[in-house]
């Protein structure tokens, strides 16, 4: 059974890869309230402070040195979005099973309109916290399910962006789901995080756990940083597929070793998470 959370008077109960948009809050509310945070982010912490959730007894103390490197990722899909806004001012963004990302309110430009397709049950906790409006709605449809993108407006351009979900997929969906946004989005592009090999090995092995004992649901698709090329053969249209460089943070994220550790062979697989974008001819 997932933990209760309550919002006015409204319960909801998640369980296994939904309640980890629980986790994803805490870390970044938790970063965004530190003194020099690399990341801005006053809805997270409104949030947290809103739901009555037990975050601490169910994921312990946040680690500051994960809660930074899981904010930088965050900023690294912040930039790719601003860049897409730069050049697509009026385009759409679609956001595959975010949770309670509230990059929206990071760096809508006020013009975009923004789509984020969520599991039904998921769905519910984000329009009861974070109601659609005018220009951003919540679709309760699975993103393996791929009608969803006949709801998209892609004729001012799209950007599809699928932030801690395909590691929660198996290989077989993982491809299929690439395969379908190239298909459906020519011009488009797809950013999405991936885990190593060596990290979806422990989550399937039951290995990994917090303080408190909470242990993250299995991620059967693991991607090498040096695997990234393969991408492209999910679909003919794909025309281009590279990592994104997160920016530079505090402590060790910050510095020139960071990007040059990216580069060597031995150990740039060991990192737990790798950006790209997937770009469609």
């Amino acid at each position: 059974m997932g933990r209760m959370a309550e919002e006015h008077g409204r319960r909801v109960e998640l369980s296994g890869v939904p309640e980890t948009l629980l986790w994803n809050l805490y870390m970044r509310a938790y970063e965004a309230r530190g003194p020099r945070p690399v990341l801005t982010d006053p809805k997270a912490v409104e949030l947290v402070d809103r739901i009555d959730y037990p975050f601490e007894e169910t994921f312990g103390p946040p680690s500051p040195l994960l809660a930074q490197g899981h904010a930088l990722r965050v900023r690294t899909f912040d930039d790719a979005v601003r860049d897409f806004l730069t050049a697509h001012p009026d385009g759409t963004v679609v956001t595959l099973a975010e949770g309670l990302e509230t990059q929206y309110w990071r760096v809508d430009n006020g013009r975009a309109r923004w789509l984020c397709v969520e599991l039904p049950e998921t769905a519910a906790v984000r329009r009861a916290l974070l109601p659609d409006d005018e220009r951003r709605r919540t679709l309760a449809r699975s993103a393996l399910d791929l009608s969803w993108r006949g709801e998209v407006d892609a004729s001012r351009g799209v950007l599809i962006t699928a932030q801690g979900l395909l590691m929660y997929l198996r290989p077989t969906e993982v491809r299929d789901l690439i395969a379908g946004c190239a298909e459906g989005f020519p011009g488009g592009a797809l950013v999405f995080d991936a885990v190593p090999r060596w990290f979806s090995a422990r989550t399937m092995r039951g290995e990994l756990r917090t303080a408190r004992g909470y242990r993250p649901p299995p991620m059967p698709w693991g991607m090498d940083a040096g695997e990234l090329g393969k991408v492209r053969s999910a679909h003919p249209r794909i025309s281009e597929v590279r990592e994104l460089p997160p920016p530079r943070g505090r402590g060790p994220y910050h510095g020139a070793l960071v990007p040059v550790l990216r580069r060597l062979p031995g150990v740039r697989n060991l990192r737990p998470t790798m950006t790209a974008i997937a770009r469609f001819g």
